[in-house]
């Protein structure tokens, strides 16, 4: 099973594995109408959607026991900043997974369109993994 399919929301966004960067699952959550605000930017919410998705597939990859891991896979905090107004176009997210522990695991995540140094979003996120009571 994919990352991106443990979340029925990646599939309403349309988001969808790119390939990797740096060992972890590169998404792409391409264009649509649907996506704009009424500014004619990408929603926030979306941008967010898309950050949370990387999130828990970055650290999905890093996992050895999957299956008992997603037992629990719940998100504690989320924090988003947002850098600049989405245009519309493709936008990418990859995470950078900082620690996982028996019980919780940290990841960074950033988002951007076209060139990746010019971020329009980023995500600091900690979930609680693994089956209640273990390490």
């Amino acid at each position: 099973m994919s990352a991106v399919t443990l979340l029925p929301y990646a599939d309403f966004l349309g988001i969808q594995v790119h390939g990797e960067r740096d060992g972890a699952p590169l998404l792409v959550m391409p264009f649509s109408e649907g996506l704009l605000n009424l500014q004619g930017s990408l929603h926030g919410g979306a941008v967010s959607g898309l950050l949370e998705i990387a999130a828990i597939a970055a650290i999905d990859a890093t996992l050895e026991d999957r299956e008992q891991a997603r037992a629990i896979f719940k998100p504690i905090t989320v924090t988003v900043d947002f850098m600049r107004p989405g245009v519309p176009a493709d936008v990418y997210a990859c995470g950078e997974v900082v620690r996982v522990g028996g019980r919780i695991a940290n990841v960074a995540v950033t988002a951007w369109q076209g060139d990746p140094e010019r971020i329009i979003a980023a995500a600091r996120m900690n979930l609680a993994i693994g089956a209640p009571g273990g390490q």
